[in-house]
């Protein structure tokens, strides 16, 4: 399967979320612009879900599920309890990591309480450093590995001063794969760089970034999909 249809569409950035589609959090109805430590958690809540192996549509619609129930904030959570979390992520569709993702939630929650007392903007305000930021998120359990830190943090640059993660490997996929960056590029720094050039030379926002980067990951998922079916197809 070829992905000339889907860049003939694609001449700029703007174009990228046109069609692919922005930033997750604001179709989850989240506004981390806002810069409000419950929107935060919700995106937190919300990046948990979307970093299992587990389709988009599914972890939104668990999301949803959560949002329906007012579980969205760390003491709803550890309050509802762990078969009472099951029922909710298995309403959303969520049952291949059910059990797991239960279990996961109640201990980052109660870490975040215990540690912090349930502020995401209290433990961005006490790391020293991206670098350090991260160490603390990565550090409330095991449900956060380098993939659902990649979620979280890339929606809220431009909205946390620390928060620098390094541009997706999806993102530099899909980039490749749209021509905004050559097809040897692999430098992810000087990646994002470019990107970030190509962004406001647009005329963007600097802090509107994360809606190319969200749309690039999204570009990059789709070719991954496509090559995956050309290959069953061959």
């Amino acid at each position: 399967m070829t992905t000339e249809p889907l860049e003939s569409e694609v001449r700029s950035a703007t174009d990228v979320i046109r069609r692919f589609g922005g930033r997750y959090s604001l179709e989850l109805g989240i506004d981390l612009a806002a810069a409000d430590t419950q929107e935060v958690f919700k995106w937190f809540l919300a990046a948990l879900l979307f970093g299992a192996r587990i389709s988009e549509k599914l972890a939104a619609q668990t999301y949803r599920a959560f949002a329906h129930e007012g579980l969205l904030s760390p003491q709803t959570i550890l309050e509802r309890g762990w078969d009472g979390l099951v029922a909710v992520l298995d309403a959303g569709g969520y049952v291949r990591y059910d059990f797991k993702t239960a279990t996961k939630l109640l201990n980052v929650c109660g870490s975040l309480v215990e540690r912090y007392g349930g502020d995401l903007d209290r433990l961005h305000g006490m790391a020293t450093s991206p670098s350090d930021l991260e160490e603390r998120i990565k550090s409330l359990g095991k449900g956060f590995g380098e993939v659902t830190l990649s979620i979280f943090l890339r929606e809220l640059r431009g909205v946390w001063i620390k928060a620098q993660p390094a541009l997706a490997e999806l993102a530099l996929e899909g980039a490749k794969a749209l021509g905004f960056l050559s097809a040897e590029s692999s430098d992810r720094g000087l990646a994002l760089e470019s990107l970030l050039r190509i962004w406001t030379e647009e005329g963007h926002a600097t802090q509107d970034f994360p809606d190319f980067e969200s749309a690039l990951v999204r570009a990059g998922l789709t070719f991954r999909r496509q090559r995956r079916i050309g290959r069953r197809v061959g």
